[in-house]
């Protein structure tokens, strides 16, 4: 039998036709499978989660059958309550399907820690940058006696001496004692 005859036979025509149908119909239960399974058109509203604490925020995604991932975070927001939720995605609002991570930023405990730096013997014109640049700030400025004239002698936080290297909280007022220009 050739070829031309074969592909024209009614025994093939007829296995063409029962393949198309199959594939019509498999692709169809498939369909009805997939909005099944997936929740197609099914949302959740992602509830506002900021400024709430984790207990709380942990009831909410419960109760909306979503999970939680907490992320890490260097920064604190004095706006906030202590390990509350900073940011969060997706935002509030969104809607999404059941069962979703929901990633959380949490406020830490406080300010993280940087070293002083020495500014002691520099100029306060050089000094304040680099406190600056570090995320403290310039607390109260006090003369003493020494022929260095806005030259910074010591410094001083909550009272105590700082030297080199002991760490604060950024956003620390630091206390400068500068030079007066006399000699005595």
């Amino acid at each position: 039998m050739s070829l031309v005859k074969f592909l024209s036979s009614k025994v093939f025509l007829k296995q063409i036709v029962i393949a198309f149908v199959a594939i019509v119909i498999i692709s169809f239960l498939m369909m009805q499978w997939l909005k099944v399974s997936t929740n197609h058109g099914d949302f959740v509203v992602v509830p506002d989660l900021k400024g709430k604490t984790l207990e709380v925020v942990e009831i909410e995604l419960d109760d909306a059958d979503l999970r939680m991932e907490i992320q890490d975070s260097a920064n604190y927001n004095p706006k906030y309550p202590k390990f509350s939720v900073i940011e969060q995605y997706p935002l509030a609002g969104a809607k999404v399907k059941e069962d979703r991570k929901i990633y959380l930023i949490l406020n830490p405990s406080g300010y993280r820690k940087v070293a002083v730096p020495n500014i002691v013997r520099r100029t306060f014109r050089q000094a304040k940058p680099t406190l600056e640049a570090l995320g403290f700030e310039v607390g109260s400025i006090t003369y003493s006696n020494d022929i260095g004239k806005d030259e910074v002698l010591a410094m001083k936080f909550e009272g105590k001496t700082l030297e080199e290297g002991d760490m604060l909280p950024i956003t620390s007022k630091i206390d400068l004692v500068l030079g007066n220009g006399n000699r005595n």
